[in-house]
């Protein structure tokens, strides 16, 4: 992930599983959310603002290795956006 356009905020992060880096994700936001809110103890949020959060990084994308060819294949925000969804109702269940 890249925070703003300076290439110096490009950040590398690494989980065993695309559901890991789902949590992560969301811990990134409620990180932000606590920086910006130190006075509220419960935060709540929901999809939509997660998504914005995501929207307003300069770059997110995911290198997901499949075993099959042995290789990473990029992702993009929107599948980001799309496989965060699906971690979270599976979480509400």
């Amino acid at each position: 992930m890249q925070t703003s356009q300076n290439k110096a905020t490009r950040t590398f992060m690494d989980y065993d599983s695309i559901s890991q880096a789902m949590d992560g994700i969301c811990g990134l936001y409620e990180r932000k959310l606590r920086e910006l809110n130190p006075a509220i103890r419960n935060i709540s949020y929901d999809i939509g603002d997660l998504y914005n959060f995501i929207d307003g990084l300069a770059d997110m994308s995911a290198l997901v290795y499949d075993h099959s060819i042995q290789a990473y294949l990029p992702y993009d925000r929107q599948w980001i956006k799309q496989r965060t969804l699906r971690h979270l109702q599976k979480l509400a269940h």
